[in-house]
């Protein structure tokens, strides 16, 4: 029996899985690659347990765990003018024409010219992102992807910057509501950075996890398309931390004030100083 995971183009589950390998060797993984369209209909058709999504999706019926955000790029030709700067604004864009469904980039869509003046031409056959890449090279137009897709598909004749006034995009860990099992439970533990001694019934556990879960989600987010860095684990809380200090202040007020008396160390004597000494006998 094995447990299957699907993870869409642009992620990388590298991690997880490992962790999964060393925590549970007893269920191997079947890992899989989904393109966009496909990312929850291998949930409901069975062919995966869990699926690392982009989102949005249609989450009807399903249970949802936002993970990180992945920031927008533009990719275009490498000598394409616009791009030569380090961040581009989106508003520079307005004029180029887009290797999309304007409705996927809503944000360009509503300012873009070649939308709002109706001329925009048809987009060239392309049955892939590798294909559009081509496109892109050849500078028949740019694109605006999430980083990793950028990364993932990238070639030497391209070039890509971040883009402000896009939303980012989120990456979040899908299953079947009704169908949670004990090695999905597993699996999110491992997702959220709990350690493999926490268990999930365990209250001091599920508090641990409630807050690196906060705490991912307050993190600033990884922009390379990898799984954020979980939590580190305290030692101390710093309620705990509070209460052993007052403790101690406590003690020491109550503790009655004791005069120090300074004494010789033992089996050490020191040395006195001889009233005769210098003196000449008298016999």
């Amino acid at each position: 029996m094995s447990f299957s995971i699907a993870f869409v183009a642009g992620v990388t589950p590298t991690k997880w899985t490992r962790i999964w390998n060393d925590r549970r060797p007893d269920v191997p993984l079947t890992v899989f690659r989904t393109e966009t369209a496909e990312q929850i209909a291998v949930l409901h058709d069975g062919r995966a347990e869990v699926s690392l999504v982009r989102l949005p999706i249609d989450d009807i019926n399903l249970s949802v765990i936002n993970l990180y955000n992945e920031i927008a790029v533009v990719v275009g030709s490498k000598d394409h003018e616009i791009l030569q700067s380090e961040t581009v604004l989106l508003a520079d864009l307005a004029g180029e024409h887009l290797l999309q469904n304007p409705d996927d980039v809503p944000e360009w869509r509503d300012l873009a010219d070649e939308v709002r003046d109706g001329n925009r031409r048809a987009l060239p056959p392309m049955r892939d992102l590798a294909e559009t890449m081509e496109q892109v090279a050849a500078g028949v137009g740019i694109i605006i992807v999430p980083h990793s897709i950028a990364r993932l598909y990238g070639r030497k004749d391209v070039v890509s910057r971040p883009v402000t006034g896009v939303a980012p995009t989120q990456i979040a860990l899908a299953w079947i509501a009704r169908e949670t099992t004990d090695d999905i439970e597993d699996f999110i533990g491992i997702v959220r950075g709990r350690s493999k001694a926490s268990s999930r019934t365990d209250t001091g556990a599920a508090a641990a996890d409630a807050a690196a879960s906060a705490e991912a989600d307050e993190a600033p987010s990884r922009n390379d398309g990898r799984p954020p860095k979980p939590p580190r684990k305290p030692k101390k809380t710093d309620k705990a931390k509070a209460a052993a200090k007052a403790i101690r202040v406590a003690a020491a007020k109550a503790k009655p004030a004791v005069r120090k008396k300074v004494e010789n160390s033992p089996g050490r004597t020191r040395p006195t100083k001889n009233p005769n000494k210098g003196k000449s006998r008298g016999r």
